[in-house]
């Protein structure tokens, strides 16, 4: 397999890299929402709702998971750029054996935990049961989940972002046709929607782990030859925890969000539901140059070619800013042609429109901050990632979003500029942290545990 990120023209490198990214992510959020299309035709609005609530809880852990999982994605790149076949042997069986305790553990947590998620969601009385029925399901096939985002990460570390979207396909095909057989067919509901996108992911993780059997990533993958190492898991962790924790924390202020946009009423609670889903398309992009960054920073880092990964960070703010900019300018203009896609309702239409018009500057002042968090990560400094996120949620985002709703309960366009203060913070963090490491980086002296420079 050739999965070399350390040659050739880095803009053409970071494009191809980022693309299956891109599409994967833009198949894993279609097969998502295709499973709330397929229930509405065939149920209730109750229905319709314990799912919509289930998936939320569902898409807030797998970003976790794929959180933790960035630093498997980060040492096996940095091992495989260094060449040290050895060392990206051991990151992968660490990775599964510290992998296969935490599925272990957090499914069981989050069954036990299941009725009081759902309380906790405010899920309208008709809709408990089967919301409840919907994560039983899906918490018991968490496992899968996680195998198929821990396996991805290895492929993504070893330069082959190809795979990962090929398997996402799988679990997209597998998803929807068992969608109407479940639902359509056998009228199971939110059951049938928990059991197709459970079994998807199974059919998924079944070819990925024949695919990591068959394919040459250049190192072995054993436990019969690597033990348990404390040294590599805290490695994995060292990356992977900040980067989860502050995705996990990005979710929540998106929950608070949604509850301050609730308590406006029917009409803005809808609107800002439908600009929110609109947005999550918009930031696939910068969400798949991100993790380009971090693998080719990694794997550049390991092989001792520091301007060429700085260089993939230049290469990304160009991209995903000129990004940006266009969806800024698009909204300004003909927002309408986007959010008319969710909706024919003319209060909704107008509520959303307004709110989409100054929610999207954030596609401009977001694409900074990812590159950068791609290239934090990528230079085993997620903690950086973190304390910017951090900072943008607590400071700006959800009191911003709280006060500006209380001070305009007329419209919608005031509360819309939150989001993009809030990344204008994290944008300007992570400058002024690129600024303070910056000769470090360039001198070969920043501190990267593992690997002596």
């Amino acid at each position: 397999m050739n999965g070399n990120l350390t040659e050739g023209k880095i803009g053409t490198t970071l494009i191809k890299f980022a693309m299956p990214y891109l599409l994967a992510a833009f198949m894993q959020t279609f097969y998502g929402m295709a499973d709330l299309m397929i229930v509405g035709l065939f149920n209730t609005a109750s229905t319709t709702s314990a799912v919509a609530i289930g998936s939320q809880i569902m898409h807030m852990l797998t970003v976790i998971i794929l959180g933790f999982a960035m630093g498997t994605t980060v040492h096996v790149g940095r091992c495989v750029g260094a060449k040290d076949k050895d060392g990206a042997s051991k990151i992968v069986a660490n990775s599964i054996y510290f992998f296969t305790a935490f599925a272990i553990v957090i499914t069981a947590v989050l069954l036990i935990c299941t009725r009081g998620i759902v309380k906790v969601m405010s899920t309208p009385p008709e809709a408990v049961t089967e919301a409840k029925e919907y994560l039983y399901i899906c918490f018991i096939g968490l496992p899968f989940i996680i195998a198929y985002n821990v396996i991805s990460s290895i492929f993504r570390g070893a330069g082959d972002s190809k795979r990962p979207m090929y398997f996402v396909a799988v679990a997209c095909i597998v998803n929807i046709i068992l969608d109407f057989a479940f639902i359509g067919r056998l009228g199971l509901g939110a059951k049938g929607a928990a059991l197709a996108t459970v079994l998807g992911q199974a059919v998924s993780v079944i070819v990925s782990l024949f695919s990591l059997k068959r394919i040459n990533l250049n190192f072995s993958i054993s436990l019969k030859d690597e033990k348990p190492d404390k040294d590599s898991i805290l490695k994995i962790l060292n990356v992977g925890t900040p980067v989860a924790l502050q995705d996990g924390f990005i979710q929540i202020a998106f929950i608070v969000i949604t509850i301050i946009a609730n308590s406006r009423g029917l009409i803005d609670a809808a609107s800002v539901g439908i600009v929110e889903k609109i947005i999550c398309f918009i930031f696939l992009v910068p969400s798949a140059f991100l993790s380009a960054i971090s693998a080719i920073t990694a794997q550049n880092l390991g092989a001792g070619q520091m301007i060429r990964a700085k260089k993939s960070l230049y290469y990304g703010l160009i991209i995903t800013v000129s990004w940006g900019i266009i969806v800024a300018i698009y909204c300004q203009f003909m927002p309408h042609t986007l959010v008319c896609l969710f909706t024919k309702e003319e209060p909704v239409l107008l509520a959303g429109c307004e709110y989409l018009r100054s929610y999207c500057f954030d596609a401009t002042f977001a694409a900074v901050h990812f590159c950068f968090s791609g290239f934090f990560c990528g230079i085993e400094k997620s903690r950086l990632s973190f304390i910017h996120n951090l900072a943008s949620v607590l400071l700006v985002r959800i009191p911003g979003t709280y006060f500006l709703s209380e001070s305009f309960k007329n419209t919608l366009y005031p509360m819309g500029f939150a989001a993009p203060l809030g990344s204008l913070l994290s944008a300007v963090m992570c400058v002024c942290f690129y600024l303070y490491i910056k000769d470090d980086i360039g001198k070969g002296n920043i501190n990267i545990s593992g690997f002596e420079k």
